[in-house]
């Protein structure tokens, strides 16, 4: 048995001999799974993709999303996906980059996807193209039942026009409160 791996071993290092190429990077069980989700993306025209340190960098990815409808509509919303090597057993980590007002973002970028999935309630069969799914409807549809921005929370229960005004207010580049929205339109 001990030789049959021997064997194996030489035959593929005769072949990357042969291709004049240096040895392979083995890949991560959350490598390959992660290569897997991103072959399989369907997202939305109003989402993309970008792996700004080349595609040979899964782990690191950013993704943009313009929503066509809703409170949003017209804004440009920038996240950062950071992927563990043991995903999918760890949800990535999501930050977004553009400060928003909104009830499901602090203004830290951190966000509360719906049922908490990026935290306690991630589960391995959930995929990229579920969390990128999920950053979509919070700009088509915010949900102020579970929110990091309380604030933001409480204006979109009690007074939708006036959220729907201090969103328009932060998309453009503006005050709410205290706190300044630099423009992403």
């Amino acid at each position: 048995m001990i030789l049959l791996f021997k064997v194996k071993e030489k035959q593929r290092e005769l072949a990357e001999n042969a291709n004049g190429g240096a040895p392979a990077k083995k890949q991560s069980p959350g490598e390959l799974r992660l290569h897997k989700d991103i072959s399989e993306l369907n997202l939305a025209k109003s989402c993309a993709i970008t792996f700004s340190n080349g595609k040979d960098n899964l782990m690191s990815f950013g993704v943009s999303i313009r929503p066509d409808e809703g409170y949003y509509f017209g804004g440009t919303f920038l996240f950062s996906f950071q992927v563990s090597p043991i995903y999918p057993h760890e949800a990535p980590k999501v930050k977004c980059k553009t400060k928003v007002y909104h009830p499901n973002f602090d203004l830290e970028g951190n966000v509360c996807l719906k049922f908490n999935i990026l935290r306690e309630k991630w589960k391995p069969v959930l995929s990229i193209n579920t969390v990128i799914y999920g950053l979509y409807h919070l700009f088509t549809e915010p949900n102020y039942e579970d929110p990091l921005n309380h604030e933001a929370a409480a204006v979109l229960w009690d007074n939708p026009k006036m959220f729907e005004s201090n969103v328009r207010r932060a998309i453009s580049g503006g005050y709410v409160g205290q706190i300044f929205f630099a423009r992403c339109i």
